[in-house]
């Protein structure tokens, strides 16, 4: 059981993303697994069961808030509404981490099902900055935030993702989540080294690493296209990659997320204690 203190800030251990089909295994023996990760705008409400689980799990993990509607990287203000359900959130539960994603889900009054893309321009960053400030002054807490999985590059982007999350983390102070997963599947698509893109992100800016399952699939050019599916085990080269990163970042906490197609509960502590063992090779 985790102390008081531990619940300020996420270890450096594997933690997995909470599904409620897995309660009743965490709670009697979690194994490797020593935080959770829940997504915002699934506990929202004021009360039921999904908070009385949640409220019961706080006590004995540290836990990350993940959120995914919030269109960090829209064109319009964040939503009001969005935005006091979620300090809410934040301010009853206390999380150890928040973080959101670069990325736009909105449009005028329509909200897409999808994180979308958005160009890496001067305009944008400035924009995203201007978000970032007011979601870290509303929650009273720095957030991270987390590189997309990429299926087309802009050509009126001037940044490089890297550059830009670095110069976003400068000016407002956030910190970063670098999705492994997200940065192979990335590279596989738009044809760059995903070792080269780990050496020029900022790596003392990360707070927290994800890894997760992607499918295999081809553009209508037969080459290879990767999907971010979180529906299926971690492959062999993104743990290759997560051992090339944690050689250069030193232990960071290490979440495994699966969210489509979840499997039992063995499956997904089997994936976590992957994890402690990449985290047990790197020196502290």
């Amino acid at each position: 059981m985790l102390d008081a203190a531990a619940h300020d800030k996420l270890p450096a251990a594997p933690g997995v993303g909470y599904k409620p089909q897995h309660f009743a295994q965490i709670t009697e023996d979690a194994g490797s697994v020593k935080w959770l990760e829940i997504h915002a705008e699934n506990y929202m409400g004021d009360g039921g069961r999904p908070i009385a689980q949640l409220r019961h799990l706080s006590e004995r993990f540290a836990v990350s808030v993940h959120g995914v509607g919030l269109s960090i990287g829209g064109e319009g203000p964040l939503d009001a509404d969005h935005l006091a359900r979620l300090k809410h959130l934040v301010s009853w539960l206390n999380p150890a981490s928040f973080s959101e994603h670069l990325a736009w889900s909105t449009h005028d009054s329509h909200f897409y099902n999808d994180l979308l893309p958005l160009p890496y321009t001067d305009a944008s960053l400035q924009r995203i900055c201007s978000h970032i400030d007011q979601l870290q002054d509303t929650i009273g807490r720095r957030m991270l935030l987390e590189n997309p999985s990429s299926y087309l590059a802009f050509a009126e982007s001037t940044w490089s993702e890297p550059e830009f999350l670095g110069e976003i983390s400068r000016r407002t102070g956030c910190g970063l989540l670098l999705d492994v997963n997200n940065v192979f599947v990335s590279a596989t698509n738009l044809e760059f080294s995903p070792q080269g893109y780990i050496d020029a992100f900022p790596l003392d800016k990360v707070g927290e690493i994800h890894l997760g399952g992607h499918d295999e699939d081809e553009d209508d050019h037969g080459r290879p296209l990767l999907i971010d599916s979180h529906g299926r085990e971690v492959v062999d080269p993104v743990w290759a990659l997560l051992d090339y990163t944690l050689a250069k970042s030193g232990p960071r906490p290490v979440l495994i997320e699966w969210d489509n197609d979840v499997p039992d509960w063995p499956v997904l502590e089997a994936e976590a204690a992957r994890a402690a063992t990449a985290l047990e090779r790197v020196p502290a």
